[in-house]
């Protein structure tokens, strides 16, 4: 055991944020080892839009559940660099979609091999133990509960 381990649920975000840094770290390092000028931080979008071709702004806070500011933030960049591009809707005028850029396309067609080679190295890597096979339901089991009632409320009705 390690001092996070030890401590329990008190340094549950502070394990989950190592955790994070530590897989984007190694993602980066990927992409970098294979000369893919890509960074992980583009992956939400780049992967709505490998699915969907056309989508609006809206389409992507909705599916992130980030607010429609931060997805506009985050198409902003990818637009400013050249790998997407926004235009106004065939079907709504008032709306706009995002959708690639050839160079986007070209930056897709390198990067979906990363991603299958990832998926399998992390089914393998949650196959390793019977604990580990149940992380992603655990997760998302957890992310439900606090849905319905958010730490914050949780520790609120201790302290009254």
């Amino acid at each position: 055991m390690n001092f996070y381990q030890d401590i329990g649920y008190l340094f549950f975000g502070s394990r989950l944020k190592r955790l994070s840094e530590s897989f984007l770290s190694d993602v980066n390092a990927i992409y970098k080892k294979q000369k893919i000028g890509f960074d992980a931080s583009w992956f939400p979008v780049f992967y709505i839009l490998s699915k969907s071709k056309e989508v609006s702004i809206r389409h992507i806070s909705n599916e992130l559940v980030i607010s429609h500011s931060a997805a506009s933030q985050m198409v902003s960049s990818l637009q400013e660099k050249g790998f997407i591009k926004t235009a106004t809707s065939k079907k709504d005028a008032r709306h706009k979609v995002v959708t690639f850029t050839a160079k986007g396309e070209k930056l897709l067609t390198k990067i979906e091999p990363v991603w299958n080679a990832l998926q399998q190295s992390m089914n393998e890597l949650a196959n390793e133990s019977s604990q580990s096979k149940k992380l992603l339901e655990a997760l998302t089991a957890f992310e439900n509960n606090l849905k319905k009632e958010s730490i914050l409320k949780r520790v609120e009705k201790i302290l009254s």
